[in-house]
């Protein structure tokens, strides 16, 4: 059974090598697709031919396109994706400052995600077309058809009118120091170096953002899990267990939440995987300064090697979450492994 399950990860990891080598030599093909001279964008409208060509020889950019691919690769690998062409610095070493901000945001948006949209799910299918099942599918509608950025709004609305002195911008009080740590992430550094005060605006400052960033997510999530459990009262196993009389309490959260958890955790990992990428839009109206909203710019300000650098970081994040959910949903569904190995 060990190896079993051993060979089947080594089969995931394959995979998703391989779907990150396809990401690689697209990204690739499309940054040389894309108008523009690298060089020219470095050096700026003034720079002379010969101060264009010596960028382009030091780019590696005059080197045919198998062995920039290769230099490429070798250098990604090693977390070496050139310097900005707008900044002059390296992109690791930005991208290395601005990541923790939105993993954080990420991290609590999916946290409120599984806080909020479960428990729903589960109460709207228990009561299912009464007036709480009402409420929680118009509640998911709004959810999945308001977009994100609306929300950010609305809520920067509400604490400017309804809740004085709550903060809408940032990612913490301007006369807070941030703790030295070794994440990034303001609410772990923080417990670890005892900054109780950075702690609580981390949190405050986090608030928004992240209920913004999660609405989507809860509605989706929310539907999911309520058709679900539906699904699975129907079956027989579960009319077994009400005939005779296992409290329905019992079998809601010790059998069907179980075996309705496949489908809302495989969308719950798709969802994280976007939201490294898709966060720029809340990034932006509460100037959290991450990730996302540095690839908009980079996409904006046509910085090659930055644009390249952020895909690629958000496609490992996309294969690495798709990687621990298959994980998750083998040992939660041994039908799984089964099916895998052909059985």
């Amino acid at each position: 059974m060990l190896s079993n399950r051993i060979y089947l990860l080594i089969r995931r990891l394959v995979g998703f090598a391989g779907v990150m080598l396809v990401l690689s030599i697209i990204i690739f093909a499309l940054a040389r697709i894309v108008p523009g001279d690298p060089a020219r964008i470095a050096l700026g409208p003034s720079a002379t031919q010969a101060q264009v060509d010596a960028m382009r020889q030091e780019m590696g950019l005059d080197q045919p396109l198998v062995e920039q691919y290769v230099d490429y690769v070798s250098h990604g690998i090693r977390g070496d994706f050139g310097r900005s062409l707008i900044s002059g610095r390296p992109v690791s070493d930005e991208i290395a400052t601005l990541l923790p901000a939105t993993l954080e945001l990420v991290v609590a948006t999916v946290f409120l995600i599984i806080l909020v949209s479960i428990p729903l799910g589960v109460m709207t299918a228990r009561h299912r077309n009464s007036w709480v099942d009402n409420a929680g599918r118009f509640f998911s509608i709004v959810g999945v058809t308001m977009p994100s950025f609306l929300f950010a709004i609305l809520l920067q609305l509400i604490a400017a009118n309804f809740i004085p002195g709550w903060p809408v911008i940032g990612r913490i009080d301007y006369a807070l120091t941030i703790p030295k740590g070794p994440t990034g992430l303001l609410v772990i550094d923080s417990i670890v170096n005892g900054r109780w005060d950075v702690l609580g605006s981390a949190l405050k400052h986090l608030a928004f953002p992240a209920l913004a960033l999660a609405m989507a997510g809860i509605g989706q999530i929310t539907r999911i899990t309520r058709s679900a459990m539906i699904e699975q009262q129907r079956r027989d196993h579960v009319l077994t267990l009400k005939s005779f009389g296992v409290p329905e309490r019992v079998i809601i959260f010790r059998y069907l939440l179980k075996l309705s958890s496949i489908a809302p955790l495989t969308i719950m990992g798709l969802e994280f995987a976007s939201l490294i990428g898709n966060a720029f839009v809340v990034e932006v109206v509460f100037s959290w300064g991450g990730f996302a909203s540095y690839g908009l710019e980079s996409i904006l300000q046509k910085d090659l090697n930055a644009v390249m650098a952020v895909v690629l970081v958000s496609g490992l994040f996309f294969v690495i979450a798709n990687l621990v959910i298959d994980i998750v949903l083998m040992v939660i569904d041994p039908r799984l492994r089964f099916r895998e190995q052909g059985v």
